[in-house]
């Protein structure tokens, strides 16, 4: 598999292997899954649903913890091994150092909880030291960061005050707002319409570039792909595919799943 050229990995992942045992024999969800994450790198992994993109994602997060999952290999972060690791180690590294935002915010934030607390949330939990107005300082800050100009009566609203792209924009204020190393996108901007898709990934782009956050993007979609990450993972069924550069992979893809894919990206006719 083809690495990353950069000089500090700040993620190793090494023979993960995913089943689960919910049925009389086991099944496989991914297989021998292997990722090395440079500093201030924005990686994609791509497939279609069902693939192990997003199940490779949430136990790099730390979020698969169901008995009827088993898990092994090696997630190697600041040096610990996140799928063996004290749970207390863990918890002190989610939603700080490795934030998470998914497809649908609207089933992420809570509905009687005003935007505001949900974005101080992570700080309340990690950095406890932080008084209450300064918290609250850095979560109106936070917001404008990621480009809700309005950002001290958002900070007052509701989730269903907001249309789906402020409701993704603060998803992202709130996976950031701890100034993670890592950034995992899952599907975010699925939901969304083409043009709130554009912004959202320029966003992200603009996060990777002034933070030096290292960014994991789930994506089906190969044409956001091509616009934001450096280097690519195929996957299909569990297993990768194909690695490497995102301009060595879009212009030459090798394994015939790939072509598919590539294939299937809409062509714009401006004739």
């Amino acid at each position: 598999m083809e690495m990353t050229d950069s000089n500090e990995i700040i993620l190793d992942v090494t023979d993960l292997h995913i089943e689960f045992h919910d049925h009389d024999l086991p099944e496989t969800a991914v297989e021998d899954f292997d990722l090395m994450l440079g500093k201030g790198e924005i990686v994609g992994i791509v497939g279609e649903s069902g693939s192990g993109k997003s199940m490779s994602a949430l136990a790099i997060a730390g979020l698969l913890n169901r008995h009827a999952i088993s898990k092994t290999g090696r997630i190697m972060f600041q040096g610990h091994d996140l799928l063996t690791c004290d749970r207390k180690i863990l918890r002190s590294l989610q939603g700080d150092e490795i934030s998470i935002i998914f497809q649908e915010p609207m089933t992420s934030l809570n509905p009687v909880k005003r935007i505001g607390w949900q974005v101080e949330e992570p700080l309340y939990l990690h950095h406890p030291e932080i008084k209450k107005k300064e918290r609250k300082q850095k979560a109106i800050d936070m917001l404008r960061a990621v480009g809700l100009e309005n950002a001290e009566d958002v900070y007052y609203m509701y989730p269903h005050e907001l249309s789906g792209g402020m409701r993704q924009r603060v998803m992202i204020a709130a996976a950031m707002i701890g100034n993670p190393q890592i950034l995992i996108a899952d599907e975010p901007t699925t939901a969304l319409d083409v043009t709130v898709q554009a912004q959202i990934v320029q966003l992200l782009k603009k996060i990777n570039k002034e933070r030096g956050t290292s960014i994991i993007f789930i994506s089906h979609d190969l044409s956001l792909v091509s616009q934001l990450c450096e280097r690519v993972i195929v996957m299909q069924k569990g297993n990768i595919v194909e690695s490497g550069s995102a301009a060595k992979i879009f212009a030459k893809p090798m394994h015939n799943y790939t072509k598919k894919l590539i294939a299937a990206i809409p062509k714009i006719d401006l004739d």
